[in-house]
């Protein structure tokens, strides 16, 4: 988003990366598609010994599980080019502490989504779904619709991955200069609200233990948005690296 150029040049350029963005995303959609059986093995492997089959009940039910399933994974393998995408379209608009960052920020807002995805799989979910068909007990059987349960699986794994992301805003919004380190700090008690707020409306189960298991890595990441920022505040922008060293090429005796 250049802002030496015109409306109409943003409007033409805005419609190239949406047509890119969208032809990528149908090209990681029909590779997943291909391979939509062992995503849903995969997906399935939380509840795994507790409930033997999902079943279904409508004739097209079966085939908006894999759809849901494909479109999910097709999304995540999108994701690098979606965010190179929408990095060098609002990259000219950007402040110097931000320009040239596009591999590094693709890199860790990838490497924070994943490490949210682990997170919600092998952490939280598992004991989430646990309490929740602990309510069963002898006199229920579960059954349980395969849409109902990808769906679950799915909104919980994107809004954990989302949630994770904290630090990274954390940077991006210190070199906006719209934040500091300082402010996030003496806003500790009201994140530790919002926090707890957040957990509880994100938490699938109404028991304080996985909420408690869900809010504990967000205080976590919001300490460590602080010193993020703090670290972000602190390093120079690239352009005056780049600057400084055309300076001392320039100029060997310096």
């Amino acid at each position: 988003m250049d802002p030496t150029l015109s409306l109409s040049s943003h409007i033409d350029e805005l419609r190239r990366r949406l047509i890119s963005s969208l032809i990528f995303l149908a090209c990681a959609f029909g590779v997943s598609f291909n391979y939509s059986s062992l995503l849903f093995r995969i997906i399935k492997h939380p509840i795994a010994g507790t409930v033997d089959k999902l079943v279904f009940f409508s004739p097209t039910e079966a085939l908006s599980v894999y759809l849901n399933i494909s479109f999910t994974a097709g999304l995540i393998i999108s994701m690098p080019f979606l965010l190179y995408q929408v990095w060098k379209f609002v990259e000219p608009a950007a402040g110097p502490g931000l320009k040239g960052n596009v591999f590094a920020f693709v890199g860790w807002v990838m490497f924070a989504f994943s490490a949210g995805v682990l997170f919600s799989y092998y952490i939280f979910i598992p004991p989430a779904l646990k309490f929740l068909l602990g309510f069963a007990g002898e006199d229920l059987q579960p059954l349980i619709s395969a849409q109902s349960y990808i769906s679950f699986i799915t909104w919980t794994i994107l809004g954990t991955g989302l949630v994770f992301e904290m630090p990274v805003l954390s940077y991006i919004l210190t070199k906006a200069g719209v934040i500091n380190h300082r402010l996030l700090r003496s806003k500790y008690r009201y994140a530790i609200v919002l926090i707890f707020i957040a957990a509880a409306i994100l938490t699938p189960t109404p028991d304080i233990f996985n909420m408690m298991v869900f809010a504990a890595p967000m205080f976590g990441l919001y300490e460590l948005s602080i010193w993020v920022s703090r670290f972000a505040a602190a390093a120079p922008a690239p352009s005056v690296l780049i600057t400084a060293g055309r300076i001392g090429n320039e100029n060997p005796g310096l």
